[in-house]
C-alpha cells in the first residue's frame, strides 16, 4: 500500500512541479495574462504563486508535512479557479467553453488535494514519507 501511495503522490505532484516551473521562468508572459484577469500586481502574483505551488507539490511528493503541502495547493487552486477562469463572464462560446475546462480542471484539482490533505491528516503511519503530518484530524 505504501508504494501504491507514493506513486499516486508523484503523479499528482508532477502536474504542479511543470506548472511551478513556467510560473518561475515565464513570470513576464504569465503576468500579462493575470493583468488581463484584473490581478493585482501580477508579476509578484505569479511569481508567488510559483512558490506556493512549488513548496505544495514538493511537500506532497517528498511527503513533508504533506498535509500541509495539500492545503498549499488548494490555497493556489480555488482562488484561481474563480479569479482566472471566469467563464460566466465571456461571450464567445469558445473561449467561455475552454475557461470553464480550466475552472473544472482547478476545481477538481482543489477537490483532489482537499481529499489529501484529508487522507495526510487522518492516516498516522504513512510510509514512505519524510515526516509524518502536521494536522491531526480523528
Amino acid at each position: 500500500m505504501d508504494v501504491v501511495v507514493l506513486i499516486g503522490r508523484i503523479l499528482f505532484a508532477v502536474l504542479f512541479l511543470g506548472s511551478a516551473a513556467g510560473h518561475l521562468t515565464q513570470a513576464d508572459g504569465m503576468a500579462g495574462y493575470a493583468a488581463s484577469r484584473g490581478i493585482p500586481a501580477p508579476k509578484l502574483a505569479v511569481l508567488g504563486s510559483g512558490v506556493l505551488i512549488l513548496v505544495g507539490a514538493l511537500s506532497v511528493l517528498l511527503g513533508v508535512w504533506a498535509d500541509l503541502g495539500s492545503l498549499l495547493l488548494v490555497l493556489f487552486l480555488l482562488p484561481t479557479a474563480v479569479l482566472m477562469h471566469p467563464f460566466w463572464k465571456e461571450t464567445d462560446a469558445e473561449t467561455k467553453q475552454m475557461e470553464m475546462i480550466g475552472f473544472n480542471k482547478d476545481v477538481a484539482l482543489g477537490g483532489a488535494a482537499l481529499a489529501l490533505f484529508a487522507f495526510f491528516a487522518h492516516t498516522p503511519e504513512l510510509g514512505l514519507t519524510i515526516t509524518g503530518p502536521l494536522f491531526h484530524l480523528n
